[in-house]
């Protein structure tokens, strides 16, 4: 069972982000449970003749089951940590629902069309007359009557629940049944249609009941479905007919924008007569002819992958806007859009042409490596310019100690300036730049033998006027191309084509590959003017730039598979429900229909009564482990009582208050379960001697393994930071001891068992064993150290995104406490190279930005930029000069210096001069005062979240996109 349990990381935090959840025994239970109820067989057996009995019936048994599952679940999930403020409802915060397996794309597509008022309305307030409901006869009548009642109860409860999330089993289940299936993500398509088709189907009933082939009057096909009118060329002339579309395919490869997309998906060729031998080819053209209220676009990211013989995810970025306007691709501008089509082919190919040509010059040659011709002139001129030597280059020697640096016995000589001198001065090609440059003996570059004046003069100009002559024409090259760009972009944006806007409602998002993976939803709060992130149970405010980093794709394996755009000029579609007296909007339950709100308060009744019984069981499960505890404590000799010998130091302690899921607990617990035979053969003891060794040996092997840019096994666990740094036995030994003797692994007789046995021998070991002092010690260091990989983390995370400012106090924090660090031990700290590039590359960047402002006659600039040099420029340069300053630190603090030095003698406002001589004197002399760096705002820095953040950090920096770390 653990094996399964702890075979996937990923699980268990898919898991904890869909629950919410970080206690072991509701982890335990969700994956043990079986959540799915039997609604479909109250409906199979019912009269419809009795159809408000059969009803409220119906209402009943829904709101008892619903509160018993959730019941089930806590009692079977309840753990020491979970708080009942886990399962309440802030206050106007939308509900969230329950991942109930493999059914996030259900949560992701009820979300959008339950934020959508027009069609929740619609869902509330469904009702069919006896009359109808006696003529529902087949199975599949009463199928769609069952699901709707069902989907009625689940929005129901999304509106007036007191509950944080819902369970939409009953719903669901109906679908998989369907399917005669429960699993099977690749079936996501198949069942979103299914639903729809049986929404339009209840509808249909409703609408309709006399004619079920009309469906003029049926507010799914009135909402959600349009027409188009099909255009193609057919005996030399133009046929057209109507078809009708609910969800609109569109195809992403190949294209890199909605309206490229809709282009490709409008035109299928080109219509046009082409005669040879009695036969034509000709394309075919679709016009919206009627655009639906609700417009839901379907992006086909999958395709099958015929040599693997498998389907496939496009992984292609497709940009979307948050406002399409879609005139253009209306029947009754077919005309208008015509013309401008043909401008716009017109326009691609003279840009087409352009950009070869530009292409041309940038990358010029006729062999294999290609170069700016520009640059190619410049360079022959400055061969050509160069002065010939009388040096032969026979002569020179090539002695290879050219390239290293002076040996020992020249060090001792210098020519007064403080560099020393050889008698065959060396120079390396690759030192930094320094005030002492070697006499120059031989050209540094290649140079003509001979070269009168008249050739030089020749030469000169005709390279000098062939490169201003390419300059101007790659110019004129780059003006044209923008000319074009900017008239294509604007061929469709003048205000005819601009009056029918459709704006985006909502994004479903799937995140893997096509065979599995995970949905969500972002979808528009138009009340509050907000984006919210729908993710199974839990709802959160997002924003726009995050929508588009999860959504556009070709970043990650997330993308949107479906765009859902709702007509802008019809405010009908997202008003909310309001009084027909006052006027005044209606919310919560005052917004359902009467017997929908009894069925709410009933199911709320049940909820206050599980966490009723929720605390009566907590309360009864501390007082019996306390009793437990009492007992245990009474049947082991007391020692005498010395806070050295606690078993659980607190500064020792990685915990919070809520149990945490972490990589050490889910190592102890994995090695309980390889000592599960031991155990049951040989008893507790025996099992806490095997899980031992089995963890110990794990974590061993773990520590040698090589540490990488993108991965430091330290991170995972405290004993491969011991082990690396060869921390004495005993404190390896008690630190895993501490590990099995943690409450939070009392899931089981088994682990409570082995956990007690642990807690004795850690009461057996007496002070003279154990040195706290340097006990605690080595658990501070590894703090520390986890301290500096989180500022480290951040400061990097805060660079690529711009904020240089905070991104330079985390990584003066972190070179700071490194230092100390690494004067205990290689081992015991970060690579110091990587924080002090970074932090260099911040000074630069932040002394520039101050530079900029001090030269800005605002005097709030002036200000900000003395603050940014006394607040964070000047302590961290004090700081590189007290540590062992490199000779890359030293560059940049003269760079810096000589920056504001030039300043002296500028003309300038009394003012301005006063503040550059208060704080230039410090830029100058670094030693003068003593340096206090601002306190970053605090990090997370649990193992496991270092572990991930570091990965992505550093595929970043290689990869030069800015971070992301989810």
């Amino acid at each position: 069972m653990f094996a399964c349990l702890f075979q996937s990381q990923t699980l268990l935090n898919q898991l904890r982000e869909i629950t919410g959840i970080q206690d072991l025994q509701v982890l335990q239970s969700a994956l043990n449970v079986c959540l799915v109820q039997q609604h479909l067989s109250m409906y199979s057996g019912v009269d419809c003749l009795t159809y408000s009995c059969f009803y409220s019936r119906a209402l009943e048994v829904s709101a008892e089951e619903n509160a018993a599952c959730m019941k089930r679940k806590r009692c079977e999930g309840s753990g020491e940590s979970c708080s009942p403020a886990d399962w309440i409802r802030q206050e106007d915060c939308p509900v969230g629902i329950r991942n109930v397996g493999n059914t996030c794309w259900f949560s992701a597509v009820i979300q959008s069309l339950f934020h959508l008022p027009v069609f929740r309305r619609l869902v509330l307030n469904y009702c069919l007359s006896e009359r109808v409901l006696e003529k529902c006869k087949s199975h599949s009548e009463k199928r769609n009557i069952a699901f709707m009642q069902e989907l009625r109860c689940l929005f129901a409860l999304m509106v007036g629940s007191n509950r944080r999330f819902v369970d939409p089993s009953a719903a669901v289940e109906l679908l998989r049944d369907a399917f005669r299936t429960s699993e099977a993500q690749q079936d996501v398509s198949e069942f979103t249609h299914k639903l729809l088709d049986w929404l339009e189907d209840a509808f249909q009933l409703a609408a309709n009941g006399n004619n079920p082939e009309d469906k003029q009057n049926n507010p799914m096909v009135q909402l959600f479905y349009g027409t188009f009118v099909a255009e193609r060329l057919h005996e030399e002339k133009i046929v057209s007919n109507i078809e009708q579309f609910g969800q609109y395919p569109l195809q992403v490869n190949g294209f890199n924008n909605l309206d490229e997309c809709l282009e490709g998906a409008m035109v299928e060729g080109e219509i046009e007569l082409l005669h040879s031998d009695q036969t034509m080819s000709s394309g075919q053209e679709r016009w919206f002819s009627k655009l639906p209220p609700v417009l839901t676009f379907e992006l086909s990211r999958f395709e099958f992958n015929q040599s693997l013989g498998r389907p496939e995810k496009i992984h292609k970025k497709l940009e979307f806007p948050q406002v399409i306007y879609m005139d253009r691709y209306l029947h009754k501008n077919v005309d208008q859009t015509h013309g401008r089509r043909g401008e716009v082919k017109r326009l691609k190919d003279q840009l087409t042409v352009l950009q070869q040509k530009l292409e041309g010059y940038k990358n010029y040659g006729s062999g294999p490596a290609k170069y700016p011709l520009a640059d190619m002139l410049q360079y022959v001129l400055e061969f050509v310019t160069t002065k010939p030597t009388n040096v032969s280059p026979a002569s020179v020697p090539t002695n290879p100690s050219v390239h290293t640096e002076p040996s020992s016995d020249d060090a001792g000589s210098s020519d007064g300036s403080g560099c020393p001198q050889t008698a065959t001065q060396r120079f390396r090609s690759d030192s930094p730049f320094t005030q002492c440059r070697p006499p120059i003996e031989v050209p540094l570059q290649p140079a003509p033998h001979s070269v009168t004046e008249e050739e030089l003069y020749f030469v000169r100009s005709c390279l000098q006027r062939w490169r201003a002559e390419v300059e101007n024409t790659i110019n004129e090259l780059k003006a044209s191309i923008d000319k074009v760009s900017q008239a294509l972009e604007g061929m469709y944006s003048d205000n005819s084509l601009c009056q029918v806007p459709y704006r985006l409602h909502a994004v479903l998002v799937h995140e893997g590959q096509a065979s599995a993976g995970h949905y969500w939803a972002y979808i528009y709060d138009h009340a509050n003017k907000r984006w919210l992130k729908y993710n199974d149970v839990m709802v959160t405010e997002s924003t726009w730039e995050e929508l588009v980093r999860d959504s556009y794709g070709g970043m990650t394996n997330a993308s949107a598979y479906c765009l859902m755009y709702i007509n802008g000029k019809l405010p009908y579609l997202i008003a909310e429900d309001t009084d027909n007296e006052t006027g005044q909007v209606l919310k919560g339950m005052d917004s359902l229909p009467s017997i929908m709100r009894c069925y709410v308060r009933e199911d709320n009744r049940w909820f206050q009564q599980e966490l009723r019984e929720w605390e009566e069981q907590f309360c009864q499960a501390q007082r019996e482990e306390a009793q437990v505890q009492t007992h245990t404590e009474k049947a082991i000799p007391e020692e005498p009582q010395n806070p050295e010998q606690e078993p659980n130091p607190e500064p020792v302690q990685e915990q919070t208050n809520e149990m945490m899921l972490t990589p050490a607990m889910q190592g102890v617990i994995f090695a309980i379960a390889k000592a599960r035979q031991v155990f049951d053969k040989d008893g507790p003891e025996a099992g806490l001697i095997k899980a031992f060794h089995e963890e110990y040996s794990r974590l061993y092997e773990l520590s040698q393994e090589e540490t990488t840019p993108q991965q430091d096994p330290r991170l995972q666990h405290v004993l491969v930071y011991f082990f690396q740094n060869q921390a004495p036995n005993r404190v390896i030994e008690r630190t895993l001891l501490e590990q099995f003797a943690d409450r939070n692994l009392s899931f089981d007789d088994r682990a409570i068992s082995i956990m007690r046995e642990a807690r004795s021998k850690i009461r057996l070991i007496k002070p003279e064993d154990m040195d706290m002092d340097e006990y605690l010690q080595w658990h501070d260091d590894y703090s520390m150290f986890k301290t500096v990989f989180a500022y480290l983390l951040t400061g990097l995370e805060q660079y690529q995104n711009g904020k240089i400012r905070e991104a330079l106090n985390y990584l003066a924090h972190a070179h700071q406490d490194n230092s100390v660090l690494l004067r205990k031990g290689e081992k015991k700290g970060v690579d110091q190279s990587l924080i002090a590039l970074y932090r260099r590359k911040c000074l630069k960047e932040l002394n520039e930005n101050a530079a900029t402002l001090f030269k800005s006659p605002d005097e709030n600039d002036v200000a900000e930029a003395v603050t940014i040099m006394n607040e964070c420029i000047i302590p961290c340069m004090h700081l590189m000069v007290r540590d062992s300053v490199s000779q890359e630190d030293l560059d940049v603090i003269e760079l810096i210096r000589s920056c504001w030095c030039s300043y002296l003698g500028q003309d300038m406002d009394d003012s301005v001069q006063e503040k550059l001589s208060e704080f230039l004197p410090r830029v100058l002399d670094c030693s003068a005062e003593m340096v206090v760096l601002k306190e970053p705002p605090k990090v997370r820095n649990s193992p496991h979240d270092l572990c991930s953040r570091l990965t992505a950090v550093m595929e970043s920096i290689h990869s030069t996109s800015v971070v992301t770390v989810k």
